[in-house]
């Protein structure tokens, strides 16, 4: 798989990275129906393989399991892997979650040795604030996550689900490589809000995760009774009543065209999250999607086929919220 430049401070990834949080549960749910540790471990191996050495977790993810999974697959070669981890939602010193959200300087010390403990090793290539912390600056947050780096326990830094204000204060603190969102076909709020021109000015780069639109797009879904009773998407407006049959009719024309080209609808949503310019890290616990992932780096789509795809869901369309109402008004607009 071909490598591309993270921002512009020296971070090289390749094009798709592995979005790792289906791999164990969290705080009691099943992301993505059930996971299975050997599979897991065995989907990172073969994503390893495959040129797809770049992984993303973050210690809200189990809390704290989903680190340690990883730290477990890449035993002895840590050296071969690119590591991005996150912090943000507190979880304190019995491993429970809070639901505070945390930026001071003294818990992202904290934070950051608990991940470094967690993943067995003395650096993260890749550090988030997972959330804005409303009751700490910005500046404070970036301030103390710099210091990590000076210390060498820390290689770039980024954000995730943040402002363009944000992206500003912060960045003129310490440069920043990368801004995590929510990024697909199905949501394009950081295009509508002027992000993504904040992010190309300062040189800082877009990580896409649920560029599947959290599995609406691989063309699988049919009804809502699909997900398992624990299934977290069943919180989720955009796989709810009429609204989830309304997104189908747009999957469904998103398979038609796959089918014309010959992939798998989930490839074409990822060659267009590429042709965008941005970083995929679509997520997968199973061997066989992991090979189907990485296959769409080779998908090429011509501008004509990008303005199909975006004619099917313009900007602006109604696809629904991505998360209930309290975790959207937690998100920094």
């Amino acid at each position: 798989m071909k490598t591309v430049n993270l921002g512009s401070q020296g971070l090289v990834v390749p094009q798709i990275g592995l979005g790792c949080m289906g791999m164990t549960s969290m705080n009691g749910w099943d992301i993505y129906g059930k996971a299975d540790e050997a599979e897991a471990i065995a989907t990172i191996h073969r994503s390893f393989e495959l040129g797809g050495n770049f992984l993303d977790t973050a210690d809200l993810y189990g809390p704290e399991l989903n680190e340690r999974l990883i730290a477990k697959a890449i035993n002895g070669e840590r050296d071969k892997y690119i590591i991005a981890t996150k912090f943000g939602f507190e979880i304190d010193d019995n491993s429970q979650l809070t639901w505070n959200y945390n930026g001071s300087k003294a818990y992202v010390k904290k934070a950051a040795e608990r991940s470094l403990k967690n993943l067995n090793t003395d650096y993260i290539d890749l550090y988030y604030l997972h959330r804005l912390d409303p009751n700490t600056p910005i500046e404070e947050t970036v301030e103390a996550m710099a210091e990590l780096v000076k210390e060498g326990k820390v290689k770039y830094i980024g954000l995730s689900e943040v402002s363009s204000a944000t992206i500003r204060k912060a960045h003129a603190v310490h440069p920043l490589t990368a801004v995590q969102t929510e990024y697909s076909l199905f949501e394009r709020d950081v295009e509508e809000a002027g992000i993504t021109n904040t992010l190309a000015e300062l040189g800082i780069s877009l990580v896409a995760y649920s560029p599947l639109g959290r599995g609406f797009l691989t063309g699988d879904l049919k009804s809502p009774d699909d997900f398992a009773a624990d299934d977290f998407r069943r919180n989720i407006p955009r796989f709810q009543g009429d609204q989830f049959y309304k997104n189908l009719e747009l999957v469904n024309a998103i398979n038609e065209m796959a089918s014309e080209k010959n992939v798998t609808p989930s490839q074409l949503a990822i060659a267009w999250v590429l042709a965008k310019g941005h970083v995929p890290i679509p997520g997968t616990k199973r061997v066989k999607y992991i090979e189907q992932n990485i296959a769409a780096a080779e998908i090429v789509l011509s501008s004509q086929e990008i303005d199909r795809l975006e004619s099917i869901v313009p900007l602006g369309t109604s696809t629904g919220d991505r998360y209930d109402a309290n975790s959207m008004n937690n998100i920094d607009k």
